[in-house]
């Protein structure tokens, strides 16, 4: 892969609008997702087939934070919040298979790496775990709603 198929990636996302696009060819990965807090919108994530995606997990004190940062966050005082966002772009389900018990409801204490949903991409199911201990104090989306990259799906109580 060369710089003018780079290029030519970037043209497709631009045209088509497209928040995330990703291709392989000859064992080499290329992720374009837009970012809405880069000054061009976009950036080329270049990746072996092998690296394994992170599940990206925010702390949030509450007691301090911004009246933006707290709008977004659930209104408890003093407690450090984990704010645990989609590290992919899927359909989330909160249970195993349809009628069963949800892996995790509002008020129930997490160990980390106990499983909290699953959200498929492309026919795999993607089990995403808690990166550390605490008490569930909000689920954000719904069963079998699509999420992208980067969307809140849990808050966790940690302190």
């Amino acid at each position: 892969m060369n710089l003018d198929d780079i290029k030519q990636i970037l043209d497709l996302v631009r045209e088509h609008d497209l928040a995330e696009l990703e291709i392989e060819r000859d064992g080499l990965k290329v992720r374009v997702r837009k970012n809405t807090l880069a000054p061009h919108g976009q950036h080329v994530v270049m990746v072996p087939p092998s690296v394994p995606l992170v599940h990206p997990l925010t702390a949030v004190p509450t007691a301090s934070a911004s009246s933006a940062a707290s709008a977004e966050s659930p209104a408890v005082e003093g407690v450090e919040l984990a704010v645990i966002k989609s590290p992919i772009v899927g359909t989330l389900y909160r249970s195993s298979e349809p009628g069963a018990p949800a892996f995790v409801d509002v008020g129930a204490t997490v160990k980390k790496g106990q499983v909290l949903c699953i959200i498929e991409a492309m026919k795999l199911m993607n089990e995403i775990e808690s990166d550390r201990d605490g008490e569930v104090v909000a689920i954000y989306v719904e069963n079998g709603q699509p999420v992208q990259f980067g969307d809140r799906l849990f808050a966790l109580k940690v302190g």
